[in-house]
């Protein structure tokens, strides 16, 4: 019995040894790892930004610091990059910036937010050039900011206008028996579509076509601004194809320079005086901006300005970098609205919606806020349908022209695999004690009744989000009524009828929190900070995330789009009100 014992403890203690062992080295890593990686700062510099690791406005972090340490997250955001490009027009060591081959997951918001960034530091009298082997149209859209373009003698420029693309479901669910009982409210509410139909409706065509063209004259208007071509000629470019070579995009002057890599190089060296046989001094994006967030300057003032970023899905639980949650919401809320150093608070939202419920709980929590101290929003990429809930009530609400808004609808999805059970010789049987006891089971027949009652509280959670946008907006109920229906509005067209009050990206929400609350002198302190364990941290590591990638790669990228559609809106629980389609700009 004792060997037993001896034998078992040998084990535990081998197995704890062990973890201690691969916890320690995680750890040391994380301390040391990145800090030979960050280059130093030399003088007439020029910094390299390729963004293609950086996808949020906010990288996140933990209430605990010790899980930082172990999160995969980069500790850097693109509000951060943005902040440094501000600072480098104005450090005498910069000297110019350089996009070289950008291949970054950024929206179109935020590329917009970034030009901008790259257009002041642009008027500090620095240059921008770009170079690229090939330009994605969302790419261009951002390199067409530079002072020169560079396209490699064997590339391509896409410039051919927008589209979005979207599936149908309908056949595939009479085909397999596993269909989708949709309950909405909103002519405009597509997202359920796909499952009641095999092709649009003229409806979601109208409303698609709207905001693509809305978008298109916002991104035309910015090239043509930057490259001084009519916006006649870019329609005629992206129509013909015109710019399809690297000729052709010269021809029409949307590029500079047919050149290799090598004299794009010469060119900078030229503009820094370098001599040709030298090379000269740069420094990653990533790398500046981490010295800027780690050696910033704090301001006198004890004003702060709090930015709560809400990003990605809206669902339940506390949240993360990638989804807005309850939990973390309030919580940053409160923690914002009690702090007596925060004047006021700036709502950060990139989001396409979500869970119904948890929409209204954060925008409960802005309503208490707003009473206290001021709220402006910003809008991201998205602020649609659950995403516009949160920012309703808000003292003002900033939107880029090609924000995605609106969208104010309500709908709820419910598998039912009956017609399946059917063919595969199943038969569910239910015994109940009164007539609506039952809850719904997707192995039998939806019930008129049960349809009834839940198309009931979806009519309730729409008049309720609709009531809420007409007392934030100071509207009728029938106005926005009449906009809404699920109904999506880019961001200049939200301006004209009433649902944002000024075009702008987030510093200038910033300054207007500024305004609000009467403070000149600030600084900015970011949210949320998010309350995660070991396991919640540990699950993003590759080798847990290793079964996504195995899939991927047996059954194809595309398949594997259409395998996470359909498990997207499986997942989805209650009542939703989210965008009614994915747009994907290349």
């Amino acid at each position: 019995m004792k060997f037993l014992s001896n034998v078992i403890a040998t084990v535990v203690g081998l197995f704890v040894f062990i973890m201690l062992f691969f916890f320690g080295i995680i750890f040391i890593a994380a301390i040391f790892g990145g800090e030979s990686e960050t280059e130093s700062l030399k003088d007439n510099s020029v910094i390299e930004l390729n963004l293609e690791d950086i996808q949020h406005d906010y990288a996140g972090k933990y209430k605990d610091p010790w899980m930082s340490l172990f999160s995969e997250e980069k500790n850097m955001g693109l509000s951060d990059v943005i902040n440094a490009i501000d600072v480098a027009s104005i450090d005498d060591n910069i000297k110019g910036i350089s996009i070289l081959n950008n291949n970054s997951q950024l929206g179109m918001a935020q590329s917009k937010d970034l030009r901008n960034a790259l257009e002041n530091f642009k008027k500090s009298g620095k240059f921008v050039m770009a170079y690229a082997n090939t330009y994605s149209q969302k790419e261009y859209y951002l390199n067409s900011v530079a002072n020169s373009i560079y396209l490699n003698p064997v590339g391509e420029l896409d410039f051919k206008g927008l589209s979005s693309e979207i599936m149908f479901f309908k056949d595939l669910q009479e085909k397999t028996g596993v269909k989708m009982e949709v309950l909405r409210h909103g002519k405009y509410k597509s997202a359920v579509e796909p499952f009641l139909e095999d092709k649009m409706s003229d409806a979601n065509r109208e409303q698609t076509t709207v905001l693509l063209t809305n978008i298109w004259n916002s991104v035309a208007a910015d090239i043509s601004k930057s490259r001084n071509i009519s916006i006649t000629k870019l329609n005629e470019i992206a129509t013909g194809l015109l710019a399809r070579t690297p000729e052709m995009a010269k021809k029409v002057k949307l590029i500079d320079h047919i050149a290799y890599e090598d004299v794009y190089h010469n060119d900078i060296k030229k503009a820094l005086k370098v001599s040709a046989d030298k090379d000269y001094n740069k420094i990653a994006i990533t790398d500046y901006t981490n010295k800027m967030i780690t050696t910033s300057i704090i301001t006198e003032s004890d004003d702060k300005i709090a930015i709560i970023y809400a990003q990605g899905e809206i669902q339940s639980g506390e949240g993360d970098v990638n989804t807005i949650g309850e939990g973390s919401m309030r919580r940053s809320l409160q923690e914002a609205r009690k702090d007596k150093k925060v004047k006021a608070i700036v709502l950060r939202i990139d989001s396409p919606g979500g869970n119904a419920l948890t929409s209204d709980l954060i925008w409960r929590e802005v309503e208490l806020t707003k009473k206290v101290k001021p709220v402006v929003v910003s809008m991201g990429n998205y602020a649609a349908s659950g995403g516009y809930y949160i920012a309703c009530n808000a003292n003002t609400i900033f939107a880029q022209n090609n924000t995605i808004t609106g969208s104010i609808g309500v709908f709820g999805i419910l598998p039912n695999f009956s017609q399946l059970s059917q063919k595969t010789g199943i038969n569910t049987e239910q015994v109940k004690t009164h007539e609506n006891a039952a809850s719904y089971s997707p192995f039998v027949p939806i019930d008129e009744k049960f349809k009834a009652v839940t198309l009931e509280s979806i009519e309730h959670i729409y008049k309720t989000f609709v009531h809420h946008v007409a007392e934030g907006r100071k509207m009728s109920f029938s106005a926005v009524d009449s906009i809404a229906q699920g109904r999506v509005w880019s961001g200049s067209e939200a301006l004209k009828i009433g649902l944002v009050d000024k075009i702008g990206g987030l510093n200038a929400a910033i300054v207007e929190a500024a305004r609000l609350s009467k403070t000149e002198n600030y600084s900015t302190q970011n949210y949320p900070e998010y309350e995660k364990d070991f396991d919640d941290v540990l699950s993003q590591f590759p080798f847990a995330s290793s079964k996504k990638n195995i899939i991927k790669e047996e059954i194809g990228a595309e398949n594997y789009q259409l395998l996470q559609q359909l498990k997207k809106f499986q997942s989805r629980k209650g009542v939703q009100a989210i965008l009614p389609f994915e747009i994907s700009i290349h």
